[in-house]
Formats: structure tokens, C-alpha cells, sequence
């Protein structure tokens, strides 16, 4: 015999009326059914749950236990009906992910479609911002799941790596840097640069890394995305820094160098974030486990 809910409410409503013939009539169901269902789970457990009288039943011991347990169940059936219903229903459950521009353009395009897709009634936003901004968001709780980088303290934070994402500087194919394989961000700063836009997360690191070292940049052209820069470059209009995986994709396009950064800053790496992961709500959980399952396909 297998124990189901009809068996756990029915033995429940025999213990509030204190009596087998109206716990059957509440339970809707014929007193000689209710008698076997009864008896049946007595025979499984092997032990007596009722001791019978002339007014009525008392639980025993065991059937006290049982009693106990059988209400768990029942409010936990409740629960599960309730939190599984709005999804019977098409529910739209929306996230919000805070990313910088390289998670942005570089990264979360090869993975969300699939997440998409096998979710249907789920609404990605993406909101891009610096990872300074980020953490502090999340500090705060004004986010709850956000990219980060590494090379920013997130001690207050969980994090959890989620792939390298070293930026390089790309030059015209003539360029006087052509011939070097690595650089610093201190010998590059004196060279006219082709930017994102001022709004741009990563143009913004930028320029904090070059005030950082008493330098302001000299921008020739700004512009909205990876794949413009790296067109303009090709034609000599300057020198733009952009994550390796960018210039990797957009040097089958375009012909320039691209040129390894050295330093922490530059050699960074992403990471998932979270105030606490275990404290996600249930749709972040499952996203944030979707996004790590997928970090192989995100070697450069």
C-alpha cells in the first residue's frame, strides 16, 4: 500500500470529529472504506493509531505521532500547491542582472538565448553599470545577482568565478606598437584612443586607471560598441583597449594587432555575485546555476 493525501486527511479528520463515522462523512467517503483505509495504515506501520469506544476513538500513542506528522505533510502539500499554481498559470518571473559592458556584449549573448528558450515565462534584464557600482548595489540590495570584476574588492560579497576576461589593446596594422607582445597601461596613455561612450562601464575603468597613474586620455572618436572601435582602428584613426574575447571575434572582421595588457587590472577575470547565494530567491538560484554550468563554453 502506498500512503497518500486522502489517507493523511481523512486520519486527520477522524482525530478532530473523534469519531470514524464523521471523520468518513467530512472525508466523503463511505464509513467501511474509511474503516479500511484505516486499518490499512495500521497494518503497514504495524502498530494500533486509535483505540475504539463505545462514543467514539482516542489516538494512541503512536496515532499521536503519526497525528503530528500527518499535519506536517498536509501544510507542506499546501505549500507546494500554492508556490507551483502561478506557474500552471504562465507566471512572468522577471531578474534583474547588473553586468559590466564586457559580461554585456561579450559574454551573456551566447548564454541567454538557451536560458530563454528552455524558460519561456522568465524576463532577463540586463542593467550594465561599473563594477564599483555593482558591488555597492548589491551591499545594498538594490541588486540581488550581478558580473563583476576581480580586480575590485567584493569581500562583503559571495562570489563565484565565472570566466577570464583579460582586456588587450588593438592598434592599426602599421601602428609604431605593432611589434610589441605586451604592454602596460603607463605606456600607452600618450596615444590617441578610440573609445566607448562616457556611459560605458568599462570606458569608465579606463579612465580610472589612467587617473590612477597621474594621465588623462586623449580620445580622437567615442563610440557605441566593440565592433565600431574595432573598425575604426583598422583605419588608423587610434588605439582602443577592449576585452580579449572582443578582439578575438572582431579580428576575423577587421585588420589590426591586438597586443596582450599586463598587470592585475587588465589580466581580470569575472565573477557571479551575490550578498548570498543560498538567499536568492528560487528563480535566481536556478539562473545563477544555469550561468555556471555553462563556463566551459566561455574559454577564449
Amino acid at each position: 500500500m502506498r500512503l497518500d493525501f486522502f489517507d493523511l486527511q481523512l486520519f486527520l479528520n477522524i482525530v478532530d470529529t473523534g469519531s470514524l463515522t464523521k471523520g468518513a462523512e467530512r472525508s466523503s467517503t463511505s464509513l467501511q472504506a474509511a474503516s479500511e483505509r484505516i486499518k490499512k495504515i495500521e497494518q503497514q506501520f504495524a502498530v494500533p493509531l486509535f483505540t475504539r469506544h463505545a462514543s467514539g476513538v482516542k489516538l494512541t500513542i503512536a496515532g499521536q505521532t503519526f497525528a503530528e506528522q500527518a499535519q506536517l505533510l498536509i501544510q507542506q502539500s499546501r505549500q507546494l500547491q500554492q508556490v507551483m499554481a502561478p506557474f500552471a498559470e504562465g507566471l512572468n518571473s522577471q531578474m534583474t542582472l547588473w553586468c559590466n559592458s564586457s559580461a554585456q556584449s561579450e559574454y551573456l549573448p551566447l548564454l541567454l538565448p538557451q536560458y530563454l528558450v528552455e524558460n519561456p515565462n522568465i524576463q532577463i534584464d540586463l542593467k550594465e553599470a561599473e563594477t564599483n557600482d555593482i558591488i555597492q548595489a548589491l551591499e545594498k540590495g538594490t541588486a540581488q545577482l550581478g558580473l563583476i570584476s576581480n580586480f575590485f574588492n567584493s569581500d562583503h560579497l559571495q562570489t563565484l568565478e565565472f570566466s577570464d576576461d583579460p582586456l588587450v589593446l588593438i592598434c592599426p596594422m602599421n601602428h609604431e606598437l605593432k611589434d610589441k607582445s605586451a604592454l602596460q597601461l603607463v605606456d600607452v596613455l600618450h596615444y590617441p584612443f578610440v573609445g566607448l561612450m562616457q556611459y560605458h562601464s568599462l570606458q569608465q575603468s579606463i579612465e580610472t586607471q589612467a587617473k590612477l597613474l597621474g594621465c588623462t586620455i586623449q580620445y580622437r572618436l567615442r563610440l557605441p560598441n566593440f565592433a565600431a572601435i574595432a573598425q575604426v582602428v583598422a583605419n588608423g584613426v587610434g588605439i582602443a583597449i577592449m576585452p580579449k574575447r572582443a578582439a578575438s571575434r572582431l579580428k576575423i572582421v577587421y585588420s589590426f594587432h591586438h597586443i596582450e595588457l599586463t598587470g592585475d587590472w587588465a589580466n581580470r577575470k569575472l565573477l557571479l555575485a551575490a550578498k548570498n547565494f543560498d538567499q536568492l530567491p528560487v528563480s535566481y538560484q536556478h539562473f545563477s546555476q544555469f550561468l555556471l554550468s555553462k563556463k566551459s563554453k566561455l574559454l577564449i
